[in-house]
């Protein structure tokens, strides 16, 4: 035998017990085409299996299930409204079975009874593509673990059976459950709304308590998955104790009950997320009342945000804030009327009980009993009857599609399972304003509500506070919420308190959630959407005071011309400048003579025009630094310093020659003039230089940078290089170098005719060049900033200044003001005294 002749045959075999339901009642109705009906009417408090049904428990074992009562009345509400007021299956006639499922216990029986023929079997055979069972389509149950139980045995026929309130995620495998569908969407919508509504309420510190079933386990795996790097943390999880079947409290349960009302109380969490059946819920609000415990935000699943046993319990209002998401509210017109004249017009029943009776219990009290929910009912606008009233106009325009209807007449044909599941996946109308179209998990994305419970008795006990749209996934209209707590504020469930703006968060234990808050310090700011828990540095160009949360941009320093050190430098380039310009005027002018030619004839021109370059460099300091400007810097000055010092060392080196080393090496002396040895030396000087120049330049860069004040960080400094001091080091250690030279041949040479004598203004410049650019590298090796800028400018200038007026400007001098000794005989009678003083 194989497998599927095997679940034929044991679905026979429970078929043997079945019964057909009571006649003259509420739960059939006979017609062209059946739906069947699962409803929860009543809750099996005794637990009794009811596959044997000898015996049917009497109506005071039950709870009676007023919302359950509500949906039943939708399905027969929407049906007559199909066959008598409907432009859908013209002379046709839809008709109903409608059994209750007893909560959980009674959900294989009906299936059984559904799939089975007109003679209560079921035969075996092959292939089940043209078996016609009892009815075409079935809508419910309720729960989620009873359409999956539900759903397992109609998938194998792949008859439609439409859920309209299972959320379930599980439902969305069509390998497992090909034939369910739901008007209504999965769970993960409800989980979504519900963490929006935390962070909307800024609620990141919660407790979860789920019921120890798979209804708690996936809603809270699905929960804890959302929540995951949302910034909402779960401070404990608790599975409520399984209640007994006649809802007495056991001493285990008690205990358990007390353990969790006791972690309740003792934590800081406001916000209470519960994930349960609604009966499992009875014995632990009916603790939190025995506890006083109070002040929080209970948040209900779809499972019993509506219930209106648990909304019965008035003393409810005094724990705290009842929010719970559902679908949306959708008013039927006539509906109310309906089920109202409908309660009114049936006589009382006969308790009497049927062998062949399905869980369809008949009682005098369970209408009274449906009855003193009228008005709570009204007033809640029968939330979630309209997914029932769409599931059944779903089936509906799918068996008009499938019968080929017209106007006025459908053809009656045979109708099977799997070619009515194929046309309610294709429906697309519009019903009551809202469009009715399955997507590819089979759910219908209707809008959910978060509702808030009210204990007005002239107010919807349910009241629509925000929606939901799943399309969007955005919570949206939150509004009108009435906060039962001791100052009617939102309450507040967090761990920890808000950081103030520009504090970091410091993780205290394993919760994200729980933290401790430290300043940002100088120089760092807080982007919270960056990072919550680490300052972030500001860039190079920007700063912040501590606890910023943004960087502003540093005030850029650099040498400006307004500033009185910079107009003092100035001044000094400009008088440098103009008198170095003098100079190369009056040593045109006086050529010729004895005393420029002494001084160096031609080379004194190419001495002076470097400082007059020099000079003119000047300005390049001043202002921000570019590319342009620091090159300046880093390679005019000191090649214009190169030339002027070693064309002053050769000098100095040229007089020694003549006076002391001519007669002693006639034949160097010789060559060193004939093929113009100064003029080779400071060629060779200055190749010399530019190669350390072009070296450092490759090495280094010519680019402005920029680097923060150590004295005050909120300061930029400007500046060409970085590693000025090294650079200017390794520039200056030639000059260094040639002015030694010159000092020690000038030293030499100090007892020279006067005329020929630069010892004194050689020494003078030199040592002052030597022991400035010492100093210069000293400061700047302790100090930074625009300091160091100033003091180097004002450097440079006054070693220009040494050269040009300590070395020419006592010629200058002498050619004015002395113009007698600026003859050939007054330097020839020099020399013969010189000489006639060394006899």
């Amino acid at each position: 035998m194989g497998p599927q002749a095997r679940v034929v045959f044991f679905l026979v075999f429970l078929l043997q017990v079945l019964a057909e339901p009571a006649e003259d009642s509420d739960f059939s109705l006979a017609g062209d085409y059946l739906l069947g009906g699962l409803f929860t009417l009543h809750a099996n408090v005794k637990g009794i299996a009811h596959l044997d049904l000898l015996q049917v428990p009497k109506c005071k074992e039950y709870e009676v299930k007023a919302l359950g009562y509500s949906f039943m009345q939708a399905m027969r509400f929407a049906v007559e409204e199909i066959n008598n007021h409907s432009g859908l299956l013209p002379g046709v006639r839809l008709g109903y079975e409608m059994v209750d499922v007893c909560y959980v216990s009674n959900n294989v029986q009906p299936v059984l009874y559904f799939l089975a023929g007109e003679d209560y079997f079921l035969p075996i055979q092959e292939d089940y593509s043209h078996y016609v069972p009892r009815v075409v389509a079935v809508i419910g149950p309720d729960n989620s673990e009873s359409t999956m139980t539900v759903g397992h045995f109609l998938s194998l026929f792949l008859l439609p059976q439409i859920t309209y309130s299972a959320f379930s995620n599980k439902l969305r495998n069509k390998q497992s459950f090909p034939a369910v569908l739901r008007t209504v969407p999965g769970a993960d919508h409800q989980i979504e709304a519900m963490v929006q509504l935390m962070l909307h309420f800024r609620w990141n510190w919660i407790i979860v308590l789920v019921s120890s079933d798979d209804y708690g386990r996936e809603n809270s795996h699905l929960l804890g998955e959302r929540l995951a790097g949302r910034d909402v943390c779960i401070a404990f999880q608790e599975v409520l104790p399984t209640p007994q079947p006649n809802q007495r409290v056991t001493r285990q349960e008690r205990k358990r009950l007390e353990a969790i009302v006791d972690k309740l109380q003792q934590s800081s969490a406001r916000v209470v997320v519960l994930f349960s059946p609604d009966l499992a819920l009875r014995n632990f609000f009916r603790e939190v009342l025995r506890r006083n415990f109070s002040g929080v935000v209970w948040i209900a699943s779809e499972s019993w945000a509506t219930d209106l046993v648990l909304h019965n319990l008035t003393e409810l209002r005094h724990t705290g804030t009842f929010l719970g998401i559902t679908t949306q509210s959708v008013p039927i017109p006539g509906f109310s009327e309906f089920r109202m004249r409908h309660a009114r017009a049936r006589p009382p029943t006969s308790n009497k009980t049927s062998r062949r009776a399905t869980c369809n219990q008949e009682c005098d009290t369970c209408r009274d009993t449906t009855e003193s929910f009228s008005t709570t009912l009204t007033l809640s606008s029968q939330r979630g009857a309209y997914n029932v009233y769409s599931a059944v106009y779903a089936v509906a325009h799918a068996l008009h599609s499938l019968l080929g209807c017209s106007q006025t007449s459908c053809p009656k044909e045979v109708v099977y399972p799997w070619q009515l599941l194929q046309e309610i996946k294709k429906v697309n109308f519009t019903l009551l304003g809202h469009q009715i179209i399955f997507n590819q998990y089979g759910d219908l994305p209707i809008p959910l509500e978060v509702v808030q419970w009210q204990w007005n008795p002239s107010q919807d006990p349910f009241q629509s506070v925000a929606s939901y749209h799943p399309t969007r996934r955005r919570l949206e209209g939150v509004r009108n919420i009435s906060w039962h707590s001791p100052d009617s504020t939102v309450p507040v469930s967090t761990c920890s308190k808000d950081c103030q703006p520009g504090q970091k968060k410091k993780a205290v234990g394993i919760h994200p959630c729980c933290f401790e808050c430290l300043d940002c310090l100088p120089g760092t700011f807080l982007n919270k959407t960056a990072d919550e828990f680490d300052c972030q540095p500001c860039p190079d160009n920007e700063w912040s005071h501590r606890k910023d949360t943004s960087c502003f941009k540093r005030r850029l320093a650099f040498l400006e011309w307004r500033e009185a050190p910079t107009i003092a430098v100035a001044m000094l380039a400009a008088l440098g400048f103009l008198s170095t310009l003098a100079i190369l005027v009056i040593f045109w002018k006086h050529f010729q003579t004895p005393m420029v030619r002494s001084a160096g004839g031609p080379m004194c021109f190419l001495m002076l025009v470097p400082l007059l370059v020099a000079y003119m460099m000047v300005p390049t300091y001043v202002g921000p630094p570019t590319v342009s400007t620091c090159l300046c810097r880093q390679t005019f000055f000191t090649l214009c310093f190169t030339i002027c010092i070693s064309c002053i060392a050769v000098r100095s080196f040229q007089i020694i020659c003549v006076f002391k080393m001519a007669s002693r090496l006639p034949h160097a002396y010789g060559y060193w003039v004939r093929y113009h040895g100064p003029y080779i030396f400071v060629a060779f000087m200055t190749a010399v230089k530019v190669v350390i120049v072009v070296g450092s330049l490759l090495i280094t860069t010519t680019h402005p940078t920029a680097y923060a004040d150590p004295d005050d960080p909120k300061i930029m400094i400007l500046s060409c290089n970085p590693n000025y001091r090294k650079v200017l080091l390794v520039n200056t250690s030639l000059d260094l170098l040639l002015s030694v030279a010159g000092f020690s041949f000038a030293y030499v040479g100090k007892e020279l005719p006067t005329n020929y004598n630069e010892a004194k203004f050689i020494t003078f410049c030199m040592t002052f060049y030597f022991t400035s650019s010492v100093s210069l590298c000293t400061f700047m090796s302790a100090y930074k900033g625009v300091l160091v800028t100033i003091l180097d400018l004002l450097v440079t200038v006054l070693n220009l200044l040494g050269i040009s007026l300590g070395y020419f400007g006592p010629k200058c001098y002498m050619i004015l003001f002395y113009p007698e000794r600026n003859t050939p005989a007054y330097f020839s009678s020099m020399i013969q005294g010189y000489t006639m003083g060394r006899d």
